[in-house]
């Protein structure tokens, strides 16, 4: 199995500190270390620079299949680190029994709740759900949520009439944001190289008063800066700097956003009854 999710960058080069965290030394580590790259618990692959190596790790909650005991630690210490909902080892346990539970929760949302004209009762079903939702903030009709017990929103963030958002891997939202309609939020994909299509997932996240207009697409890792502005039909896939404004293939900055931005996006009470 070698279904992953990403966890960081140049995990071999802070492995001193794992060391001194687990109570063990450096030298043992490493070798648990290189077992797991070598058994799918890790994954090393190229960055973008010559000394960059992005760290992914199984994102199936593999740790009973661990024979090595400290991979297996050091496996638990990172998974735990990994935002986003665990996947249970799936069998004929507990866990799965939950998970299988909050996916028919789920479905129950984007195929009926989803539609009921009312903030209230939406809220409080993704809420019950799992999802950490704030004051003021709401998701307007006919908007799927895909691994909603991964899904945080701040305060007064507003997303809007026919969005998909997959949270699955960890989806962080600020405070008075604006997901305009027919945005696509996805968490991850595949690996095109594996004749197995394993999945390949990262944590997405969209700081304090981001807008992200109509029909654009953020991928698995993209990280939106306070303040800053996705136009609409661009998919971004990357990091964007606070207040840059971003359009057109591979979101290029076009301009910048004014600064000390201060208003209430107010989503939630604007025709409460048809939204």
């Amino acid at each position: 199995m070698k279904h992953r999710i990403l966890h960081s960058h140049n995990l071999r080069a802070r492995l001193p500190d794992y060391a001194q965290r687990l109570g063990v030394d450096l030298a043992s580590l490493t070798e648990a270390y290189d077992w797991g790259l070598a058994h799918n618990v890790f994954f090393e692959s190229p960055g973008k620079g010559p000394d960059d190596t992005v760290v992914h790790v199984a994102c199936l909650d593999i740790r009973r299949r661990i024979t090595h005991p400290l991979a297996r630690r050091l496996f638990v210490m990172t998974y735990d680190e990994v935002p986003g909902k665990k996947l249970p080892d799936y069998g004929k346990n507990w866990p799965t029994l939950v998970d299988r539970a909050r996916r028919i929760w789920e479905q129950l949302y984007n195929i009926f709740v989803n539609k009921i004209p009312s903030h209230n009762v939406r809220l409080a079903w993704l809420r019950i759900g799992g999802a950490k939702i704030g004051k003021g903030s709401t998701l307007w009709r006919h908007t799927e949520v895909i691994g909603m017990e991964s899904l945080t929103i701040g305060e007064d963030t507003c997303i809007g009439w026919h969005c998909q958002i997959d949270a699955r891997s960890g989806l962080v939202i600020g405070n008075h944001v604006t997901v305009a309609s027919h945005v696509l939020i996805v968490a991850g994909g595949h690996d095109l190289d594996a004749p197995e299509f394993w999945s390949v997932s990262a944590p997405v996240r969209i700081d304090d008063w981001a807008w992200i207009t109509s029909r654009a697409i953020i991928l698995s890792g993209a990280h939106i800066g306070e303040g800053a502005v996705v136009s609409a039909n661009t998919t971004v896939g990357k990091k964007v700097e606070p207040y840059a404004i971003v359009a057109g293939q591979g979101g290029k900055t076009v301009g910048q956003r004014a600064r000390n931005l201060n208003y209430k996006v107010g989503g939630k009470g604007l025709f409460t009854l048809l939204h």
